[in-house]
């Protein structure tokens, strides 16, 4: 599907959509859990749903509805073929957990997914005595449990997702645990999966995040957990307000563990005109400059920070770029080629993307499957010299499936937002 954006002015105000990661998060909790919980503000994107799916594999039952999702929390395996979709996450978080059974369970995936490298699952389960085998380093997984704890250490340098996935599944095992974790990036995230266990009544201590304690025989005590705005989709929103808008973005926690929040710092680095009261933001169109900004901890922002510094005056860098390879797409790669043919010039050394900034111009570009790099470029596009085209754009359904409606609103001046409408993306079933 193609979508086309037109320079506009974006107004009003818009409801940041479900935290995903979250989402998935509370999805793996309430499995574990022994009753029923309840999550309120789901998101049911692509991610989501998909982690909905594996839950009712592992054996719990999943009732989706208009503003919340009640899951009952069981193991008695239903499925032995988990299909992630394209989630990083999920591969990452539900691989140790369904190594918690004594059965031999397939996880597999689509798309982008079935290219990305899972050695580092196959070796951090080995190290517990879990049978596990890839094909040549990539999906599909085979694993066979059940997973009993004990120590082991892992690389945290491209992704700290497994170690979430570990420190979920490890307090229900025989034995209590301790992960060594060297170089671990992506901190907040784990700030993100503590915050989701203590709410469950689970103990895992964090020494220095080089060392992570977890007791074994513990029980994940059902709960109702709401989910919080998403600051990675909030950014898009952000950012096309400093770009050519008046907007008011709600829903974005202040005192979140998020850490995309740290757009805020890019922003105010880059001179945009911002009110923040509470949970909203008020931002509008101003004359932008170039900024320096370390992503490495946040390497999700880097598409909205490239469509943002298209518009500052000078040359914006943006550390961590060595974080982009294992996404969705070689998102370094995709975002120097598809600003380029909107007549930006993006170049990466090192660990450094700068951006120069310009005049943006109308084109046909490709999201390379990529829902950061669709969002990017439609968010680009409003202040650009002509229409923008976005080939496969439906990838947007992945994270923010209402991102184009949420827009489009703005584009027409209406309020609120159509999530307060519709629930088209919520599963009939699970």
């Amino acid at each position: 599907m193609e979508r086309s954006v037109k320079p506009s002015h974006v107004s009003g105000e818009i409801k940041a959509p479900p935290s995903k990661s979250m989402t998935q998060r509370a999805i793996a909790a309430a499995l574990l859990a022994d009753g029923d919980s309840l999550i309120v503000n789901p998101s049911y994107c692509d991610d989501a749903l998909a982690a909905m799916s594996i839950a009712v594999s592992l054996g719990s039952r999943v009732e989706p509805g208009p503003d919340s999702v009640s899951i009952s929390g069981s193991r008695e395996l239903k499925e032995t073929k988990l299909n992630c979709g394209e989630s990083g996450l999920a591969i990452r978080l539900f691989s140790p957990i369904a190594s918690l059974f004594n059965a031999e369970i397939t996880l597999t995936g689509s798309g982008s997914l079935r290219k990305r490298p899972m050695h580092m699952i196959e070796e951090a389960l080995r190290q517990f005595g879990v049978e596990c085998s890839t094909t040549d380093g990539m999906l599909p997984l085979t694993i066979r449990g059940p997973l009993k704890g004990g120590n082991c250490e892992i690389d945290g340098s491209i992704s700290s997702q497994l170690l979430t996935g570990l420190l979920m599944s490890l307090p229900v095992a025989e034995k209590d645990s301790a992960v060594i974790v060297r170089n671990l990036k992506s901190k907040p995230y784990i700030d993100m999966t503590l915050e989701v266990l203590r709410g469950f009544g689970i103990e895992a201590r964090n020494e220095n995040y080089e060392l992570f304690i977890v007791p074994g025989r513990q029980k994940y005590i059902p709960h109702t957990y709401e989910v919080e705005g998403d600051w990675s989709g909030g950014a898009f929103l952000l950012v096309a307000g400093a770009i050519n808008g008046d907007l008011k973005i709600s829903g974005l926690r202040s005192e979140s563990r998020q850490s995309d929040m740290a757009i805020l710092n890019a922003l105010q680095s880059a001179g945009a005109l911002m009110i923040i009261s509470g949970d909203t933001i008020e931002i509008k169109k101003s004359e932008l400059k170039a900024f320096e900004f370390d992503a490495t901890e946040s390497p999700d922002l880097f598409p909205p920070l490239v469509a943002l510094a298209s518009y500052c005056k000078g040359i914006s860098r943006i550390k961590g770029s060595s974080r982009l390879i294992h996404k969705e797409s070689d998102r370094a790669k995709a975002l120097c080629e598809e600003f380029e043919k909107l007549g930006i010039k993006v170049s990466v050394s090192a660990d450094v993307m700068s951006v120069e900034g310009g005049k943006v111009r109308g084109a046909q570009v490709s999201s390379h499957e990529d829902h950061r790099i669709a969002m990017a470029a439609a968010v680009a596009a409003l202040g650009a010299e002509g229409r923008v085209y976005i080939k496969d754009a439906h990838c947007v359904g992945k994270s923010y499936p209402l991102f184009f409606e949420d827009l489009r609103s703005c584009l027409l001046y209406t309020s609120p937002s159509p999530r307060d409408r519709t629930r088209s993306r919520m599963p009939s079933s699970a």
